[in-house]
């Protein structure tokens, strides 16, 4: 088996075609990353890759790349259309998120180009008529794509190319039998890249099934960044501490560039949104309950600017889920035949939905903070979390909030951290005087309370009913049963729950803390409005998307947000 090292190689030397160089450019992507310098060229040559990268390298450029090179070579030549690619991810968002990338490097030949997306959960019969024209790149679920090969709407005798991403997860998400079943339709001889964050026992599994005697190209990285690209700070607080702190990083402007705040339930999700929203703070949320569409959707509105903020429950149901699935299998190794086969079926729709999970790999994009809200139980969940920012060559910073039962964890984070880098203070406290926001912190307090189960369980049945009422598959049957939907609608309203107050958004300026004066007076211009932190006009969505592509842009070139606008200016 052949390991090879990388060597630095721009877009312009891997004779691509140029409607590929020009998306390329429009992207705004100066050089390939090192797995895609080395992962390209190999791919175009023809060879099975297995492709090892920490999150945010760019794998899938790498390999989403070569597979549309070879597309357009394939069409020069080929008498009629066919469907010469696969390409394989473990969930629909991260399929989603693929046609994304697609469709950007497909956006000066997308007549050329066509590429279809089956993993939603839709029926068969619905995509069979997209099918008939043969769409040369297919992106699915390995669950979905058997379902179609079984119902003999698509066939597979004429693929060229099979790409896994994220292998690492395919076979935890319950799909190896799957995979299996698949291998079985695909034609003799096929290139095949595998793309992984890790180079697991399942992975190795998989390559054995799939691959070739590949080439296997891995960076010589640790699991995060290193302390020059991400800051690590904590700060010890309580829960009506953290809302303080919290509020206080919003309403003083503290906070540069967009927040990913992780918390460890679904119900706590809502609580931070709702408490967050009476301070005037928008925010989305991002947990496993939600349906897979509205998911999507969270992220597609964080990453366009139509949100700063977005409020993610930590990935522990998953990984439950996961653990039921081993256990599981363990009990059919142990028990007789005769509980197989109901055994198996109870897996297959634990691991279905799995085709929706949201624990990694989604792509967030521009974000500069991570907040733990609350601490992570396990190591590999912070470093899962770190790795939201600080993504390929910009910065981010990672705060988290810790509490006195969190202690013993942490300080087996910060060994971990500081092992992997090499140092012994890669965390920095987080100097905050309570004493400056002490006016503030009623507020937050009377806001925190505020929000108590049933305002919580009224927003969730609230966000329930919309999602009832914006279902496509009951749109028939509230056509047929107008009754039904008027009183679901007079039911579902926008507004918050009554406790709610709506008064906290405004700070008026002897709440702001006199450190802070002479940096509000240089913001505060003309005095036209009473109240310095009185919203300001509403910016057009799209020329926020277009602030948001700048500031990406830019990243690189900025210091630590939190250290810049806290440490320097708010401490001592």
């Amino acid at each position: 088996m052949e390991e090879v090292d990388e060597k630095q190689v721009y877009f312009h030397d891997m004779e691509l075609d140029d409607r590929i160089l020009k998306a390329i450019a429009m992207l705004g992507w100066e050089k390939p990353t090192v797995i895609q310098e080395t992962a390209i060229p190999m791919a175009l040559e023809g060879k099975d890759l297995l492709i090892k990268a920490r999150t945010g390298q760019g794998k899938t450029a790498s390999f989403l790349i070569p597979v549309i090179q070879k597309v357009l070579t394939h069409k020069k030549t080929a008498i009629e259309t066919e469907s010469i690619a696969i390409i394989l991810c473990p969930s629909r968002e991260l399929c989603k998120q693929t046609m994304t990338v697609i469709g950007q490097l497909t956006r000066k030949c997308s007549q050329v180009v066509k590429c279809i997306d089956i993993s939603p959960d839709v029926e068969i019969a619905i995509q069979k008529p997209l099918l008939t024209n043969k769409p040369e790149i297919i992106v699915s679920t390995p669950s979905k794509l058997l379902k179609h090969l079984t119902a003999e709407t698509i066939t597979l005798s004429t693929i060229q190319y099979v790409v896994i991403d994220e292998a690492d997860l395919v076979f935890s998400f319950g799909y190896q039998n799957d995979i299996e079943e698949l291998i079985k339709y695909l034609p003799q001889f096929y290139q095949a890249i595998l793309a992984s964050a890790t180079l697991s026992q399942d992975v190795k599994d998989l390559k054995k099934l799939v691959l070739h005697n590949p080439v296997i190209l891995k960076l010589h990285e640790a699991d995060i960044p290193p302390n020059s690209q991400l800051a690590h700070y904590y700060i010890a607080a309580e829960e009506l501490e953290k809302a303080t702190i919290l509020s206080s990083l919003y309403k003083l402007h503290l906070i540069n560039g967009k927040s990913i705040v992780f918390v460890n339930s679904v119900d706590k999700c809502y609580k931070l949104k709702l408490f967050l929203h009476q301070f005037a703070v928008k925010a989305c949320v991002l947990n496993s309950e939600l349906p897979a569409a509205v998911r999507c959707k969270a992220v597609e509105d964080f990453n366009n600017g139509v949100y700063d903020t977005i409020i993610a429950s930590d990935e522990r149901s998953l990984t439950e889920d996961l653990t039921f699935i081993k256990k599981e299998e363990e009990e059919i190794a142990q028990d007789g035949e005769e509980k197989e086969e109901k055994k198996k079926k109870k897996r297959n729709r634990r691991a279905k939905d799995k085709e929706s999970g949201v624990a990694r790999g989604i792509d967030f994009q521009c974000v500069s903070n991570v907040i733990n809200f609350e601490l992570p139980s396990e190591i590999d969940s912070y470093i899962h979390r770190a790795g939201r920012t600080a993504r390929g060559t910009n910065t981010g910073t990672v705060l988290s909030f810790i509490n006195k039962r969190q202690k013993k964890i942490f300080e087996e984070i910060e060994d971990h951290i500081n092992k992997l880098q090499n140092t012994t203070n890669s965390f920095k406290k987080y100097e905050f005087k309570m004493d400056d926001v002490a006016s503030l912190q009623y507020r937050a307090q009377d806001a925190w309370n505020a929000v108590t189960k049933n305002v919580i369980k009224e927003a969730r049945m609230n966000e329930i009913k919309k999602e009832i009422i914006q279902s496509k598959k009951l749109k028939m049957y509230f056509e047929a049963n107008p009754i039904d939907l008027e009183v679901l609608e007079s039911q579902s309203t926008t507004r918050q729950p009554k406790k709610i107050k709506q008064n906290l958004g405004c700070m008026p300026d002897y709440i702001v803390p006199t450190t802070l004066r002479h940096l509000i007076d240089e913001q505060s211009k003309a005095g036209t409005k009473s109240g310095i932190w009185k919203q300001a006009e509403k910016i057009n969505k799209e020329e926020k998307k277009q602030k948001y592509v700048k500031s990406n842009m830019n990243d690189k070139k900025r210091s630590n947000p939190l250290e810049t606008t806290f440490q320097k200016k708010f401490k001592n």
